[in-house]
């Protein structure tokens, strides 16, 4: 004959007097307490956020450009001016990282690398032949120029490539364009002094024009603002290199 019983089971947290007399004698252990579910939060949707700087702040490029025909954003004229200026940002961003070391083209990418580049990127251009140590030596400077003004294109062709029989006694020689002509040219290196350096090559370039900018200005900078600027990055370099000397003689 089967057993059938069951087990009665009170409601969770209920107790008899029983319990709770034992309980007080130390008998039973402490009564656990009772289950409470968490309160429910309903997920927060993206139209409940408050529309400020930081809800703009947080969008991409493509949603922000998404916002132009939204008509809630429209009657908010604050809004829509941080918008625009927030775009500007990332836009001239972007451009900052366009660029940054020195890129390799062949004859036929001259024109549109260079003679065709947008009339506010500046391009140096060094004519060269690989086993020339003068070739070697300014190219070291332009790729620590092309990292440092990442806004300035930076570019390199084999002179030949470049100019069908151009004289290797003239090697090297820089091309400076801007808005599809050439700005100016340096060949040899002895336009750039005695002792070939970044700082002096920076220099030369920005004697004429704003040839090497930095930074993310939203206005085209002035050739004295751009020469100013190399000017300090020439006297703070100096003044690393007096101080690194200074330290390796007192360690003698």
């Amino acid at each position: 004959m089967a057993d059938y019983h069951f087990v009665y089971k009170d409601v969770e947290g209920a107790s008899t007097q029983w319990d709770d007399i034992q309980r007080k004698l130390g008998n039973l252990p402490p009564k656990p307490p009772a289950f409470k579910p968490s309160p429910f939060t309903p997920a927060e949707d993206e139209d409940s956020k408050p529309r400020d700087k930081a809800w703009i702040d947080d969008k991409t490029e493509e949603e922000l450009e998404d916002l132009e025909d939204d008509p809630d954003l429209d009657d908010d004229r604050f809004l829509q001016e941080y918008r625009k200026k927030r775009l500007t940002e990332m836009r001239e961003a972007a451009k900052v990282t366009r660029f940054g070391s020195v890129i390799p083209i062949s004859g036929s990418d001259f024109v549109r690398e260079v003679s065709q580049a947008p009339p506010d990127v500046w391009v140096v251009v060094i004519l060269y032949k690989d086993g020339y140590a003068e070739c070697g030596l300014l190219l070291q400077c332009l790729e620590e120029l092309a990292t440092r003004y990442p806004e300035t294109k930076f570019v390199k062709i084999i002179s030949t490539d470049c100019i069908p029989n151009y004289p290797d006694c003239n090697l090297p020689t820089l091309l400076v364009y801007n808005n599809g002509a050439v700005k100016a040219n340096y060949v040899g290196l002895r336009s750039f002094g005695r002792r070939l350096t970044p700082e002096g090559v920076a220099f030369v370039l920005c004697q004429s024009d704003p040839v090497l900018k930095e930074g993310q200005s939203g206005s085209k900078p002035s050739r004295k603002a751009v020469l100013e600027g190399v000017r300090k990055r020439f006297i703070e370099k100096a003044v690393t290199e007096h101080e690194d000397d200074d330290d390796g003689s007192s360690s003698d």
